[in-house]
């Protein structure tokens, strides 16, 4: 199973998110923001396989955050979700085959879907 990185300024997303993932037994590590999450992947020897991520946040915004976790950990795979179509279009404009995205509102089927698909 994968170790995923979760950030969000949600809770309640948080919490729904964390809960779709575990229930197919990933390890997830919960942080609310951008800049917070940018911490976990800077720390020494924590590795994570999957970021997922809100594009719309304070201080550090998905897209910023996934562009600064590529070159820090290579090989990780990011889901970025967001809930407005002009921040889905400057999500999409990552793609690639390490690049998911995922509409909002989702259901817990198909968040666990996209990082199935992400991790395949």
């Amino acid at each position: 199973m994968a170790r995923i990185l979760l950030a969000d300024d949600d809770s309640a997303t948080r919490d729904l998110v964390r809960r779709a993932l575990e229930t197919d037994g990933h390890t997830v590590e919960v942080t609310q923001d951008g800049s917070e999450a940018l911490e976990k992947l800077r720390e020494e020897g924590l590795r994570f396989d999957v970021l997922v991520s809100d594009v719309e946040m304070p201080v550090l915004d998905g897209v910023a955050l996934a562009e600064h976790a590529f070159p820090l950990q290579p090989g990780l795979r990011v889901l970025l979700m967001s809930g407005f179509s002009d921040q889905l279009d400057r999500a999409s404009e990552m793609s690639g085959p390490h690049v998911g995205v995922l509409s909002k509102p989702f259901t817990l089927e198909q968040v666990r879907d996209s990082v199935r698909k992400l991790l395949a």
